[in-house]
């Protein structure tokens, strides 16, 4: 994702925009391709789709119409962030529904290796700690998907959190009402020691966990009968 200088580079919104994408440029030959899912071809590549979402992020935008409405009127949107020969209302929304998600995942698993290899490890006195929660996403209701009660979409985060490092090691996502515990075992690996609060005190998988070598610390309930 190499950039060219512009006059506008020395505005203030420029050097944060190109200090997040930067370490992009290394990483974006790991992505998998992004693919139309129709017969149409793509109107936003998936380097159009990060360009935008972390401008509309830095810029604070409040809805898909204002970042639209920049990309077209400010200098600095139109020429580095928005497509190669600008995009519509219409298109813009045909092209959010090939999302890349996938390739979502590509970036955050890349980033999180450079990352580790970067930052500095706390707490290895203690072993490689991983706190794991869910956490509840807000969703349209047009959101069919994310169920979770009459009048209420919402999408739940799966989140596993690197304690050593102090950034998430994995994420899943899935309807509001997805269960959290069966996600301890997809985040940990042999050897990690997830930090639980007490809605993940199951004593079976607390034996599954020991079986595949997972160590956790879990607050329990004060009438857990202990032996």
């Amino acid at each position: 994702m190499p950039h060219t200088l512009y006059p506008w580079d020395q505005k203030t919104k420029a050097p944060s925009f190109y200090e997040l994408t930067s370490p992009l440029q290394e990483i974006h030959t790991a992505i998998t391709s992004l693919v139309a899912r129709g017969n149409r071809p793509l109107q936003m590549s998936f380097e159009d789709q990060l360009n935008a979402l972390i401008y509309f992020h830095l810029e604070e935008h409040n809805s898909a119409r204002h970042l639209l409405q920049t990309l077209e009127d400010e200098e600095f949107a139109r020429n580095v962030i928005a497509p190669s020969g600008g995009i519509k209302k219409s298109s813009f929304s045909e092209a959010l529904n090939t999302r890349g998600l996938e390739q979502l995942i590509d970036v955050f698993q890349a980033l999180n290796v450079k990352a580790k290899g970067i930052l500095p490890s706390e707490y290895d006195d203690l072993g490689d700690l991983v706190a794991i929660d869910g956490s509840l996403i807000d969703a349209v209701l047009s959101m069919y998907w994310a169920d979770y009660r009459v009048g209420s979409k919402k999408a739940k985060a799966h989140v596993g959190f690197d304690l050593n490092h102090a950034i998430p090691s994995s994420i899943f996502l899935t309807d509001g009402k997805g269960d959290e515990r069966p996600f301890v075992s997809k985040i940990l690996s042999p050897g990690q020691t997830g930090v639980l609060d007490r809605y993940y005190q199951c004593h079976k998988n607390f034996d599954l966990w020991q079986t595949e070598g997972k160590h956790f610390v879990c607050r329990i309930k004060a009438s857990t009968k202990k032996q």
